[in-house]
């Protein structure tokens, strides 16, 4: 099915039913107009919704996620938007200076490193739920756990003192604004970090200590390249932003999923050793992922049935294609021990998420930790009337209330 030029671009992002549940419109789309017009931010884009197409346009390198080139569409309709970010910062977005950036930070990210934090994850997320318990129910375990968590995580990553968490929460979100601030606020904001962060990457020149940041000054990647301000000061703008708020929204949205049928909750407290493939299972079942990954292509390409023009820019829905059913089996249950499990949520190809594996980390040990601690843990309203943050980027729980 070729897009239809002659029908009225389609109003973006859709409305939802629920906060755990997809768009109508997703299944029919993906039925009958897997590419479709769509009207969004400052322009016209083209939606893909099919499992397929998103997959083959993410791998492929002629689709770049460069919005400030000439004739892409932002996601704003003052030009701005968090995707070109990273660009602004001097940060290579293709070829093999991304590969060497990909190269140096991915050394942060091994299985082995992962291992090893994981006893400081979960200290922080037994300190966390402590004062959760002691504010007692209900509570809000968005507030109190799913976005401090990763925060956390993320400030000890970057080696910054733990009295500014709470500056770094702020520039999260303002990071990751669609419409919750004005154009002058997240303008505000991001001076705000750049110029603190640009203070810590001197003082960690100076000072260097085990963290990211003094590990992407002080090495090369064998070749003989090093990461310079710029390069640093974008790097660490996409770990707290994709870091942080990305995490929490997935645990916040984890977390509810297995309470809104708490048959799934029982299920984990009978069998742990369902932990992981439920949290690859939450990542694939949230259908509330964001806005998706905008692409931009310069020259005529065909993508599965049709052929997208030269100067489309394309929003590949990750979460429509997750609940693909040429693909997934009951591709609207969630089903806690599905393997395989090739969902795309962190995306795939030369852009994937470099830090999915802390991800799949901090979500694996933060299920565990409120099994064990909170075993007795219930929404405290029903499901359809939790709501989401649509002002920014990753649409997370405005809130989760929960009991115990």
């Amino acid at each position: 099915m070729s897009v239809d030029d002659a029908a009225a671009p389609l109003s973006y992002p859709f409305p939802s039913r629920s906060a755990l549940e997809p768009p109508a419109e997703f299944a029919e789309l993906r039925e009958r107009c897997p590419h479709a017009r769509i009207a969004v931010g400052g322009g016209e884009m083209t939606l893909l919704t099919r499992y397929a197409d998103v997959r083959a346009v993410m791998s492929d390198p002629r689709f770049s996620r460069d919005l400030s080139a000439e004739g892409a569409v932002s996601l704003s309709a003052d030009g701005t938007d968090v995707f070109s970010q990273g660009d602004s910062q001097g940060m290579a977005t293709t070829g093999e200076a991304h590969g060497q950036w990909r190269r140096m930070v991915s050394r942060w990210f091994t299985a082995k490193r992962m291992t090893a934090l994981r006893p400081e994850i979960e200290r922080m997320a037994d300190e966390l739920v402590d004062v959760m318990v002691e504010h007692g129910p209900p509570a809000d375990l968005v507030a109190h756990l799913a976005f401090p968590l990763p925060v956390r995580v993320i400030c000890s990553m970057l080696g910054v003192p733990d009295q500014d968490r709470e500056r770094f929460a702020h520039w999260s979100h303002a990071m990751m604004n669609y419409s919750r601030f004005s154009r002058e606020e997240t303008a505000a904001s991001t001076a705000e970090f750049d110029a603190y962060m640009l203070g810590h990457i001197e003082a960690k020149r100076r000072d260097p200590k085990d963290d990211i940041i003094s590990n992407l000054i002080v090495q090369t990647d064998g070749a003989g390249y090093r990461m310079e301000g710029a390069e640093l000061l974008g790097t660490a703008k996409g770990l707290l932003a994709a870091g942080h708020e990305t995490t929490a929204n997935s645990i916040g949205k984890m977390t509810a999923a297995l309470l809104a049928d708490r048959s799934r909750w029982e299920a984990l407290l009978a069998d742990r050793s369902l932990i992981r493939t439920a949290v690859e299972e939450a990542l694939r079942f949230d259908a509330q992922l964001g806005l998706g990954l905008p692409r931009f292509v310069d020259e005529e390409v065909a993508v599965g049935d049709a052929v997208l023009p030269a100067g489309t820019t394309a929003m590949l829905s990750m979460a429509a294609a997750n609940r693909d059913t040429t693909v997934f089996e009951r591709a609207d249950e969630m089903v806690l021990d599905r393997s395989p499990n090739p969902h795309i949520a962190f995306g795939v190809g030369p852009h994937s998420c470099v830090g999915q594996a802390l991800a799949r980390t901090e979500m694996q040990v933060v299920l565990e930790v409120m099994l064990r601690r909170l075993p007795g843990l219930e929404l405290a309203v029903p499901a359809d009337e939790l709501e989401l943050d649509d002002g920014l980027i990753v649409t997370p729980l405005t809130q989760l209330p929960v009991r115990w």
